[in-house]
């Protein structure tokens, strides 16, 4: 049984922005400490075999330059490498490419800090509507995928995470992220009452309920 708050309040998340060759683009942050060494959370990280038991099925070369794809998802090139630290890709997806990095890093009593950045050129106006949640509520499913995966050794297919997803407790988990996600862009400097109203159109979005 999933404790929903406990995973949703074991995340921290950020919001900010990056000036690339493009233009700005949003940067969101995720991260959570795990149970687990360094070398074994880099392993569920890289591992296609692995990846697939918390996160989806990914096919392709997994090692530096070369190009990965996941099941019904994103694709992209693996940019940079350095195990058991970190590594960064592209992250292509509906004709658009963004970007993102892992950082492993130790904690206290073999405990292992992983972090999730993810670099996109939002158009404003999609930005203005959903707010980081777009993009954050995605990922905070994926760390928790990786929490059972590390602590419980618990596999999700795609056809369990599905049937989660309209449940009960799948429906309160994208609530409170979608809430958080606004607290983050609020806390980023975006005006409070828009970043509430974002949140609450990401939560109808992810769940199929008319927003308030």
């Amino acid at each position: 049984m999933i404790d929903v708050t406990h995973q949703i309040n074991a995340v921290r998340r950020q919001v900010g922005t990056r000036v690339l060759e493009a233009g700005e683009a949003r940067v969101v942050t995720v991260s959570q400490t795990y149970g687990a060494s360094v070398e074994d959370v880099w392993d569920a990280c890289t591992s296609a075999e692995r990846i697939a038991r918390w996160f989806l099925p990914v096919t392709g070369d997994l090692r530096l330059h070369g190009r990965y794809q996941l099941q019904g998802n994103a694709g992209g090139v693996v940019e940079r490498c350095d195990p058991p630290r970190s590594f960064a890709a592209t992250w292509e997806y509906g004709g658009d490419v963004s970007w993102i990095e892992v950082r492993l890093s130790a904690e206290p009593d073999g405990r292992t800090r992983f972090e999730l950045e993810h670099v996109a050129h939002v158009d404003d106006d999609r930005w203005t509507e959903f707010g980081p949640g777009a993009l954050g509520v995605g990922w905070d499913m994926a760390l928790l995928g990786l929490a059972g995966h590390l602590g419980t050794g618990e596999s999700v297919t795609p056809e369990t995470a599905a049937t989660w997803v309209g449940s009960d407790q799948g429906r309160e988990f994208m609530t409170l992220s979608s809430a958080r996600w606004g607290e983050a862009s609020a806390a980023a400097g975006t005006d409070a009452e828009q970043a509430r109203a974002a949140a609450d159109r990401t939560t109808a979005a992810y769940t199929g309920t008319p927003p308030p």
